[in-house]
């Protein structure tokens, strides 16, 4: 099921996580008309996402650049077009041609064409699942040098909820927040928030949608505080404690979903 630029493996837990930001590479063709930079695209793709997903047997990992087709956003503005689509960016050099989107939608269609057959036979093992939809985010906006976002707003983890049905999944997303929040992180813990910075994107509206009785997606979005958001060089420590706290969490997101429907 894999290709060459999705990664697709299937394990023994009802548990998938998925990294569908974590790429850099583009296609040839889109390459050739991107104007971004390097270091300007790596600074809001989100690096090192696909190292987390390890914590499970079942995984998807993208490996194409979010400014070549952005998984995580409705079909209609999966490619960004305008500036106002990416931060401000100028992401091209000249607009792509309806042959080179039109090929980045069938990347974004073969996407979630796989993402159903995967959560489709996971309903037929365990009848119920959860979707890590890991991320990250920005926090130092205004330069290398400025100061970091206000943390009172900008916590280091945010679970986006936003679409789902919490009078059936609330007590799996509690308990998820706290397990994460109270894992001992290299001596503390972790600022765990819901819905602060974002509440979860097309992956996680898709989901809801698709399977609103058997299948509950948490946006997890990592504060880019274990890596120079500018350089894209990681903080070794702190990177390799991230799928330490996840993996801590994985018996009670387990535990929570069957208890789903008894309350």
């Amino acid at each position: 099921m894999s290709s060459e630029w999705l990664r697709v493996a299937e394990g023994q837990e009802p548990i998938v996580a998925t990294a569908i930001h974590d790429g850099h590479d583009l296609r040839p063709d889109v390459a050739d008309l991107a104007v971004l930079s390097d270091s300007d695209r790596l600074r809001e793709e989100d690096p090192f996402t696909g190292i987390w997903t390890t914590i499970v047997g079942s995984r998807l990992v993208c490996s194409r650049s979010r400014f070549e087709v952005d998984l995580n956003r409705p079909r209609s503005r999966a490619v960004y077009m305008k500036q106002e689509d990416a931060w401000g960016l100028r992401v091209w050099r000249s607009e792509p041609s309806p042959e080179v989107v039109a090929a980045s939608l069938a990347q974004y269609d073969h996407f979630y064409c796989v993402m159903e057959r995967v959560l489709t036979n996971m309903i037929e093992r365990y009848g119920r699942f959860v979707v890590l939809d890991l991320h990250s985010y920005n926090h130092r906006r205004g330069g290398p040098d400025s100061s970091p976002a206000d943390p009172r707003k900008n916590p280091e983890v945010n679970v986006g909820t936003g679409t789902l049905d919490r009078g059936r999944w609330g007590h799996l997303v509690d308990r998820f927040i706290a397990d994460l929040a109270e894992f001992n992180f290299l001596g503390r813990g972790l600022d765990v928030r819901e819905n602060l910075r974002f509440k979860g994107g097309q992956l996680s509206k898709w989901i809801h949608e698709t399977f609103p009785a058997s299948g509950c997606c948490l946006a997890i979005e990592f504060k880019k505080f274990f890596m120079d958001e500018w350089t894209g060089e990681p903080i070794t420590e702190e990177l390799e404690a991230i799928p330490q706290a996840l993996e801590a969490t994985l018996p009670g997101l387990i535990k929570s979903l069957t208890e789903v429907g008894l309350s």
